[in-house]
């Protein structure tokens, strides 16, 4: 079978291409940009993205299945008309693509952040309620993205929704924003933790899940894939421990690293870094569920979340690889 994967440059995507590759099928990955990492037997890579139609067609003219995980991730304001074209008009295009081409079923990469996180003492499951209102431009972006697809699915369109927890794992490249915090736990460099944590996934897992709502998922359906949820601090602890190196022990409550935020943003300017603590992330943390379940993908799709421990020595080897430590 022949699988086309638009985001392929990214933590997911690499991971997806190869795993499909490793188990027999042909890959079409549209890419934006040159990645060596994914030239290789199996692998037909496509230039464009997700805003131009044409480059689009050209992915998915014989494929026989679409995994759609490009989007342009922010945890600030910035480039809001870019995320909105990526995120939004690109999901419509694809969905138009899909359906030229005649394609078999589409896979959609929603987010966690799609439900509403409240109430915060019941579980999260796929029969949470839509979150209505957000001022984050990504989570407002990828709603309306999720919304275009269950419209197209009203109107017959073989697809299905995964909503990944906070991915990490090998092959980070990038590395992406939370791959780049961890990398900081690891070299004891950020300032301060701060209250507050994520349902940690790792990406082999989130793939394998993926791969297998692709094939076994029911038409329509939603399926949550997720981990196990630890706190920033905790983790911190944790990475220490298994790699032993000393990493940040200091946490600060929300309205103080709202305080600190502003020379936090100065400093990562200096650094030519991305500031990891900003107004939004620290609103993320501060509603992030503790108890989210991904049941529904274990009954229907023999999916599994593999132990945090596991998946925290694996991400520092692989960084150590490719020599990012």
């Amino acid at each position: 079978m022949t699988f086309a994967v638009t985001g392929a440059s990214g933590h997911i995507g690499n991971n997806l291409c190869k795993e499909l590759v490793k188990r027999g099928h042909k890959v079409k990955a549209l890419l934006y940009e040159d990645v060596d990492d994914l030239k290789m037997p199996g692998i037909e890579l496509v230039r464009g993205d997700v805003t131009d139609k044409i480059s689009l067609m050209d992915l998915c003219k014989g494929v026989d299945f679409v995994f759609h995980l490009a989007a342009r991730i922010v945890i600030d304001e910035n480039d809001r008309e870019l995320v909105y074209r990526t995120n939004v008009l690109g999901t419509q295009n694809i969905i138009e693509v899909c359906k030229s081409e005649k394609v078999k079923r589409l896979i959609h990469f929603s987010t966690i952040h799609a439900f509403d996180p409240v109430p915060m003492d019941k579980m999260l499951d796929e029969t949470r309620k839509q979150l209505k209102h957000t001022k984050m431009i990504y989570e407002q972006s990828k709603i309306e993205a999720e919304n275009l697809v269950l419209k197209a699915m009203k109107e017959g369109l073989d697809a299905v929704i995964v909503y990944p927890t906070a991915i990490f794992g090998p092959n980070d490249f990038k590395p992406s924003l939370l791959g780049q915090a961890l990398i900081r736990m690891y070299n004891n460099s950020l300032p301060m933790l701060v209250k507050g944590g994520y349902n940690w996934v790792d990406v082999r897992d989130v793939v394998d899940g993926a791969i297998a709502a692709c094939m076994e998922g029911r038409k329509g359906e939603k399926y949550i894939l997720s981990g196990h949820w630890m706190s920033l601090t905790d983790l911190s602890a944790k990475i220490g421990a298994i790699t032993n190196r000393k990493t940040p022990r200091l946490t600060a409550s929300y309205w103080l690293a709202r305080i600190g935020i502003p020379f936090i943003q100065l400093y990562a300017k200096l650094k030519k870094e991305h500031p990891l603590y900003t107004n939004d992330m620290i609103d993320i943390l501060k509603m992030s569920h503790q108890n989210i379940s991904c049941e529904k993908a274990k009954n229907e799709l023999g999916y599994h979340s593999r132990p945090i421990e596991e998946s925290i020595r694996d991400t520092f080897n692989s960084f150590k690889q490719h020599g990012m430590l």
